[in-house]
């Protein structure tokens, strides 16, 4: 009973195991980053997007920015592009820099007033939190 093994496959079977297959672990892992076949490898993001209640809440806020106000926009409900394009209007109406941060548009300055308007001129209900 001198059998010749010629790969790992077959002592396997000899014992009563079946072999262990190999997967292409570079199509399936989530961790890699770089390619030599495709070069720099990006993560697809799932935007998520917040549901608005209806109402667009408008507050102040200095906290981290060495005591300079910021007006933060925030439950508008609306995707990437759209709050860009809002934040544009805003800042253009205000005169200011400002600058979108996750679902939340940042206008500098204390601009409540001119706030108010736009954001009614584009339908939104308008509710002032905070002092």
């Amino acid at each position: 009973m001198t059998k010749t093994l010629s790969s790992l496959s077959d002592l396997a079977a000899a014992y009563g195991k079946s072999p262990v297959e190999e997967s292409n672990s570079s199509s399936t892992n989530d961790d890699l980053v770089y390619s030599t076949e495709s070069g720099k490898i990006k993560k697809n993001k799932k935007e998520s997007i917040e549901a608005s209640d209806g109402f667009a809440k408008v507050r102040r806020e200095t906290k981290g920015r060495k005591g300079k106000g910021v007006m933060v926009v925030s439950g508008l409900g609306l995707d990437k592009s759209a709050l860009k394009k809002l934040a544009s209007k805003l800042k253009k109406v205000c005169g200011c820099g400002g600058s979108v941060v996750e679902q939340t548009i940042e206008i500098q300055g204390d601009k409540r007033d001119e706030i108010k308007q736009v954001l009614e001129q584009e339908g939104f209900k308008v509710k002032f939190i905070g002092g």
